[in-house]
């Protein structure tokens, strides 16, 4: 990838002499990078920026679903759920490595209750008290979701288990139920990976489209968008032809940089925890538990690598920059999952981490914030006198959708450009799931003819498809190249497999590895030693001196403690707080 560090300032030395180019995206999130690769396969030449790591934002703090968004239909939302299912469906065929099927299970305690409640948000009338969907609602609801998908069905139908079998399976489930629905959608198991591998596509794709991170948008006037680079300082301007303001949930703050003081974004807190409990693994029998709470909102648990994800909260915010996850969410959030299995043992002992991010949604008057659409929108902002290029404002969406929302606006532009789409992206294969083995047998065979050229084991081979999909090839033809070790601390990872990816996926900071490139911290696997390691890796590689290695140790200790809730001692001391 050409934003790899050591090629970081070529790619900002091409973009400052050339400084032309037809659309300039800001933002590196799921939407941005959609439309990066969307335009790139129709061979517009396209920049695209971040002020922090590609896909650092919201687009870093999902449920990890993959979903056509059930209760969606309770508000009417028909098209977006249709969008949706097809959206997943492709994502099922089209990214194989990162988004499989995902049963998920709805615990029911009447048969009737919610009804008028339905009735009424479905007609947008409002003032109902929250009550629990009853059967005959969830009923409803999942007909829709299989009538919907009836053409192209690639998972079981919904079914309904009675409330003695559902017990017998899940023990700790709440007693008062009177049976439970089932039905499928999917989840992802790395989004921030799937987010760069539609990056690394453009590139492929287009040798004219170049992403960066670590750029920022700091204003503009007539012809130029003036960029900084957050490393160097250095400020230097750009001519695009179409801007394209991708960046959630500072959608306004960027337009207000441009000199629009726009109010399209009513954006909503969520957080989530990420639990260590065996228990609750077990009573989640590898499906999600989709379950309401006493405020009426939806909430899920569901097993995410082999840990317990939980959530979420929706709470309107305003700057994204200041959004934390607050112990009163911790505590929210773990009242609920005990509501729906009473008996778990669960509390702050068991969270490993957690993250929160801004769901960038329309702007709504709406009293509450389920109500907000989740649908996208694209809103433009024509040339002026102070500005001579269009502002394209991508509000709302969700993870699912994105590619659906890139091929909308990718057309807008093509039209505006006068150009016709060369070739669409519905069925094609998302970086590691090019020509990922379909099934059981396959992948066997796979991992059988990297075995014959590597000298890597089977379980290793298996590990590394797994983690990168079929881009597993040139990781292992990497870690070939040169003796090779375990991290001392992560028997996982190796230092190979961990250089690969600081040389070729645009590692900046070390967070960018621990968070995002990875899993490690999230998952709450990283301990002092192996921060120090990475630390030392990241280091060496980098040329950084002994005082630059410790300034950027600081910065993300107190990133992960602040952010994520995780705390790693200072090299030979303790640790600085307690845990979450």
């Amino acid at each position: 990838m050409r934003t790899s560090l050591t090629e970081r300032s070529d790619t900002l030395e091409h973009i400052g002499r050339k400084s032309d180019v037809s659309v300039l995206i800001v933002g590196g999130g799921i939407n941005g990078a959609g439309l990066f690769r969307e335009l790139a396969l129709q061979g517009i030449d396209v920049w695209l920026i971040d002020k922090s790591d590609f896909c650092a934002g919201a687009s870093a703090a999902p449920s990890r679903m993959i979903h056509g968004g059930l209760r969606y239909l309770e508000f009417g939302e028909f098209r977006l759920v249709k969008e949706s299912l097809r959206e997943r469906n492709l994502l099922l065929q089209n990214a194989p490595h990162y988004v499989n099927p995902l049963p998920t299970t709805i615990p029911l305690f009447s048969w009737f209750s919610g009804s008028i409640s339905s009735v009424r948000r479905f007609l947008h009338l409002g003032g109902t008290r929250p009550t629990r969907r009853g059967a005959m609602m969830v009923k409803a609801g999942l007909s829709f979701y299989d009538l919907f998908t009836r053409k192209h069905q690639r998972m079981p139908r919904h079914m309904f288990t009675s409330r003695g079998e559902a017990l017998a399976r899940r023990p700790l489930l709440h007693p008062g139920i009177i049976k439970t629905a089932t039905y499928y959608d999917a989840w992802i198991s790395y989004p921030e990976r799937l987010c760069l591998e539609l990056l690394l596509d453009g590139e492929e794709f287009c040798p004219e489209a170049r992403a960066v991170n670590y750029v920022s948008l700091q204003g503009g006037s007539a012809e130029a968008a003036t960029l900084r680079d957050e490393l160097s300082g250095e400020v230097f301007d750009v001519r695009p032809k179409v801007l394209v303001n991708a960046t959630g949930g500072w959608i306004d703050f960027a337009n207000r940089a441009l000199g629009h003081d726009t109010k399209l974004v009513g954006g909503t807190k969520g957080a989530h925890l990420v639990l260590d409990n065996q228990d609750l693994m077990d009573a989640l029998q590898g499906e999600m538990v989709y379950y309401e709470t006493p405020d009426g909102r939806v909430s899920i648990a569901l097993p995410w690598l082999g840990k317990a994800l939980i959530g979420s909260t929706d709470i309107r915010c305003g700057n994204p920059d200041d959004v934390r996850c607050e112990d009163e969410e911790i505590d929210y959030m773990l009242e609920n999952v005990r509501g729906v299995f009473p008996e778990l043992q669960v509390d702050r002992s068991h969270v490993v981490s957690f993250f929160s991010g801004v769901r960038p949604l329309r702007y709504s008057n709406a009293s509450a914030t389920v109500q907000a659409s989740r649908d996208h929108l694209c809103s433009v902002i024509d040339p002026a006198d102070e500005l001579r290029f269009p502002i394209y404002s991508l509000v709302g969406g969700k993870w699912t959708t994105f590619r659906a929302f890139a091929q909308q606006v990718a057309d807008r532009l093509l039209e505006h450009f006068g150009q016709t789409r060369r070739a669409g992206s519905q069925r094609l294969a998302i970086g590691g799931g090019k020509d990922f083995p379909k099934n059981g047998t396959a992948k066997r065979q796979w991992v059988a003819e990297l075995q014959n050229r590597t000298p890597l084991g089977e379980e290793r081979l298996r590990t590394l498809l797994d983690r990168y999909g079929t881009r597993a090839e040139p990781v292992a033809d990497f870690i070939a190249e040169a003796s090779d070790r375990p991290l001392g601390d992560h028997s996982g990872y190796s230092l190979r497999e961990v250089e690969f990816v600081l040389r070729n996926e645009g590692v900046v900071h070390l967070d960018d590895l621990l968070l995002r490139r990875t899993a490690i911290a999230l998952l709450g696997e990283l301990t002092g030693d192996l921060f120090e390691e990475l630390l030392s890796l990241m280091a060496t590689l980098r040329g950084w001196s002994k005082e630059e290695a410790h300034v950027e140790g600081d910065r993300v200790r107190t990133i992960l403690r602040e952010r994520h809730g995780i705390q790693i001692p200072v090299s030979g001391g303790a640790s600085e707080a307690d845990g979450p």
